[in-house]
């Protein structure tokens, strides 16, 4: 019989929180319903955890390659690099690639709605990606894949770019799109480029028949994409290369597919997974059963809908995620306990309270049927502190996760 088992990562995106007034001063994850979550902490190893290090807030893309073991410093390729490898557009040598949102601005380019509405059909998708996709400027070809939601990511191709640029996106509505400037003399070329590609996205978009159709409704227009995240194309080593281990990832976003495709993970696609609240988080633990029994040896499934309700500011619809994907959990080591070791956390901490990502570190459980537990009752970021693991960082977890699943070898004779 092998020693070894399946390593097994969930991350509930944004999962960490400050006690909230709504909830009677509890957290979100304090006022959920979690028996599943609080059984592996009686019976696991918990402690808290900084994703990059102490004090510094973490994007969901560095957050992740440092869950994987990755120096989110000196491996980082770009938030556009990875977006666009979650939405099947591979990058190449010398390409640039950016994350985008549809938007929608006045006749000045002023910001009105950052996500226009954040809601879109695959048809209103479908038009303003063929609106946008191909575009030509000065030699240079776009390439345009709408994701989820007003999400999508773009591709420049063509010689002599660079990502050293600023953002177009201003970050915030009552602003004009922003003027994008040359970080280093050799990006002067691609920051006029994407300048132009602005007033061109929004002389394409404006008059499309899916806006036409959204005044109808009252529905905010889509017609702008503001880009952020600029990044090139990088090689690193995969995880196989690096520990000799099959891997797989059950994502509903573009960004999380993206950054476990970029470190060698196979996407398995789940029906229904959409990264919302109404992610069907029944599929979810179905195919993760399903592809633990598989000749995998580290499966990372990711659930988005905890983030979503925190920048939302719903503190309700973040008690729901986290209960429903107890729930999921609970169902996969129905069936694949003995077969597993699993590790539940965070990737950072999305305050409900502010609406945004924050520095505070989250909580995480290891568990097995042989770790041994210490002393902690429940999972939370107040109980995690009095675990066994006290406070680590996230390069730490896939070792930890290999280490125990019987994937690092011994260290000397």
């Amino acid at each position: 019989m092998s020693d070894k088992k399946t390593a097994v990562l969930v991350v509930m995106d944004g999962l960490g929180d400050r006690p909230l007034k709504e909830l009677g001063g509890k957290t979100p994850l304090q006022a959920a319903k979690t028996p599943t979550f609080d059984r592996l902490a009686r019976d696991g190893q918990n402690g808290l955890m900084n994703v990059i290090g102490p004090g510094i807030t973490p994007g969901s893309d560095t957050a992740h390659l440092a869950l994987f073991g990755y120096d989110p410093v000196a491996e980082y390729p770009g938030r556009g690099p990875l977006e666009a490898f979650g939405a099947g557009l591979k990058t190449e040598p010398g390409d640039v690639a950016f994350r985008s949102n549809f938007a929608t601005v006045d006749s000045n380019l002023v910001v009105l709605d950052r996500r226009a509405g954040r809601d879109f059909t695959p048809e209103e998708q479908a038009d303003l990606q063929a609106a946008l996709d191909g575009i030509e400027i000065d030699g240079v070809k776009v390439r345009f894949i709408a994701t989820v939601e007003h999400r999508g990511a773009l591709i420049l191709k063509g010689e002599g770019l660079s990502a050293d640029i600023s953002d177009a996106d201003p970050h915030e509505t009552g602003k004009k799109i922003l003027t994008v400037r040359a970080l280093k003399p050799d990006a002067e070329k691609t920051a006029a480029i994407v300048n132009k590609l602005m007033r061109v996205a929004h002389e394409r978009m404006k008059d499309l028949e899916t806006n036409k159709e959204r005044a109808k409704k009252g529905i905010p227009l889509a017609n702008a994409i503001l880009l952020r995240g600029g990044g090139r194309h990088t090689d690193i080593p995969s995880l196989k290369q690096r520990y000799g281990i099959k891997t797989a990832v059950l994502a509903g976003g573009a960004l999380y597919i993206g950054v476990a495709e970029f470190v060698g993970m196979k996407h398995i696609p789940v029906e229904g997974q959409t990264g919302t609240i109404d992610t069907n988080f029944h599929n979810i633990a179905l195919k993760a059963i399903e592809t633990i029994k598989a000749d995998y040896n580290y499966v990372f499934v990711h659930i988005k809908a905890t983030d979503n309700a925190a920048h939302d500011g719903n503190a309700a619809e973040k008690v729901q995620a986290i209960e429903k994907t107890d729930e999921m959990v609970g169902r996969i080591l129905e069936d694949v306990a003995d077969q597993v070791v699993i590790a539940v956390t965070g990737d950072h901490t999305t305050a409900v309270s502010v609406g945004e990502h924050q520095c505070d570190p989250v909580p995480i459980v290891f568990w097995s049927d042989f770790i041994r537990a210490d002393s902690v009752k429940r999972f939370s970021e107040f109980d995690a502190p009095d675990g066994a693991l006290h406070t680590i960082k996230g390069m730490d977890v896939m070792p930890m996760l290999l280490g125990y699943s019987g994937y690092i070898e011994k260290f000397g004779s």
